[in-house]
């Protein structure tokens, strides 16, 4: 197969790792920037056009990043288009992206999450504190990525005080209970297909309630619960992702998910736990590439 990895960068981890899986079985891979793509609108022949020439492969593994989501999933959606089996489709990746929009889908599946508030005038913000049970509690950027925008507010009044700043500057946000029970740290569990691959704890670095390895966090290898396996692999389907990184934490009423993440790094997951993620994303596309049903969904 050829398989084309929607990547800015061939340096970057995860490219690599994805590279060698599919050289390792046999298949051709491209990294091809997916920002340099244009795109053919034609009615009987869809192309897309990589530095001068049609662009031709078997699959597509996009790895866009949040801030290039309208242009990335327009790419991946062209591919769609013609025929072209992806890893993940524009439309799940745009769902996911969609901090509130995900939250509420999970939410409609059955799925424990935080109590989570949401409201868009500043006369509102004492209404939605003690929505979430009051301080301490978490406010988030919607926009926000690897634990930017994330702010913990122990008093009502500092609470009010971070929302009413960001929604000075017309910023979306989102308030969360505070799960104190899970102590700064989290799970990330990779689900690719219908199962799990692997699982890692993330703790949040010394006086640091974000877990998150880009604010210096550590992982170490975890055994999930059946209950933690199933609440992963039932949030990948609602998000319609055949690969994602769900974020769960252990509260003292089972697990919340926190986020589900569409384009989820291999770094800390493959080096924490020893585990070839790389490979299992390869070997789902070998056995599912053939029976892609993408264009006839796309026909109407």
């Amino acid at each position: 197969m050829r398989i084309a990895i929607l990547s800015r960068k061939s340096s970057l981890y995860s490219t690599r790792r994805l590279v060698e899986a599919a050289e390792a079985a046999g298949h051709e891979a491209l990294v091809v920037d997916y920002l340099r793509c244009i795109i053919n609108i034609a009615t009987h022949r869809p192309q897309v056009i990589y530095l001068g020439k049609p662009l031709e492969v078997d699959a597509v593994i996009p790895r866009i990043g949040a801030s290039k989501t309208f242009y990335g999933t327009a790419v991946v959606r062209q591919f769609e288009m013609m025929g072209v089996f992806s890893l993940n489709e524009s439309q799940a990746i745009t769902r996911s992206r969609d901090k509130l929009r995900a939250l509420q889908l999970l939410s409609r599946s059955g799925i424990g999450l935080p109590v989570t508030g949401f409201a868009h005038s500043t006369k509102d913000v004492e209404g939605v504190v003690d929505m979430v049970g009051g301080a301490p509690l978490v406010v988030k950027l919607l926009e926000g990525t690897q634990g930017i925008g994330v702010v913990l507010c122990e008093t009502n009044k500092a609470a009010e005080s971070v929302i009413e700043a960001f929604r000075g500057l017309d910023a979306n946000i989102l308030v969360q209970e505070f799960i104190k029970e899970a102590r700064g740290a989290d799970i990330r569990v990779f689900v690719v297909g219908d199962k799990v691959v692997a699982a890692m704890k993330r703790q949040g670095a010394p006086g640091e309630f974000r877990s998150n390895l880009h604010r210096g966090g550590s992982a170490k290898p975890i055994k999930i619960t059946p209950e933690e396996r199933s609440t992963a692999v039932r949030s990948a389907k609602t998000m319609r992702l055949r690969t994602c990184g769900v974020d769960l934490l252990r509260s003292n009423h089972g697990p919340v998910v926190m986020e589900v993440n569409s384009s989820p790094g291999l770094e800390g997951i493959e080096q924490s736990t020893g585990k070839d993620v790389a490979g299992e994303i390869i070997q789902y596309i070998e056995k599912h590439a053939g029976q892609n049903k993408t264009r006839e969904r796309f026909k109407g």
